[in-house]
């Protein structure tokens, strides 16, 4: 046997020479991304319908502790159209303040895109251009920044919502008035 074992000793506790030494699990969080995502005033659901992945792969990707491949923290970033540095935890300190001011340019744009996409008003129209152009050349790849999500998800008159797939028994009728 060993020393620990003849002296009683717990032996997960002498370690084994050339082995590593036991380090507590101290859990830090990896990334932010449901808080990017909330602070983008987007939904669990919208996330998915973006990355193309059902909404429980949203949820468990979202824990600060899961550990993803550098290619999905890009595809979260393309989905919520932030810099990639927004979404990773470097320490323990708030954003710092040249994230927070992209991040504002950012919904500033975001709802110059939205104010675009309503307004019927061409004054309205000038000044969202005059304030997308002033804003694209304070930061260049704000261009491509799409509005905020509206409410629900747009159909065209073609398209046929989740209940129109699903199959109603003939009985449904005929037993709930009975």
């Amino acid at each position: 046997m060993n020393i620990a074992h003849d002296l009683g000793i717990d032996s997960g506790l002498v370690p084994v020479p050339g082995s590593a030494v036991p380090v507590p699990n101290i859990r830090r969080p990896l990334h932010r991304i449901a808080e990017t995502r909330r602070r983008q005033g987007l939904s669990v659901r919208s996330a998915a319908r973006r990355l193309g992945t059902s909404m429980e792969q949203v949820r468990r990707e979202e824990d600060p502790n899961f550990d993803m491949p550098l290619s999905e923290l890009y595809e979260w970033q393309q989905a919520l159209e932030v810099p990639v540095t927004e979404l990773l935890v470097e320490s323990d300190s708030p954003l710092s303040s040249t994230v927070l001011s992209r991040a504002r340019l950012l919904r500033v744009m975001k709802t110059v895109r939205s104010i675009q996409e309503t307004t019927k008003c061409v004054s309205i129209e000038r000044l969202a251009a005059m304030l997308e152009h002033q804003l694209v050349e304070l930061m260049p790849e704000l261009k491509d920044v799409t509005a905020w999500p509206s409410v629900g998800q747009r159909r065209s008159h073609q398209d046929v919502g989740r209940t129109a797939e699903r199959v109603i028994p003939d009985n449904f009728f005929t037993d709930s008035l009975g």
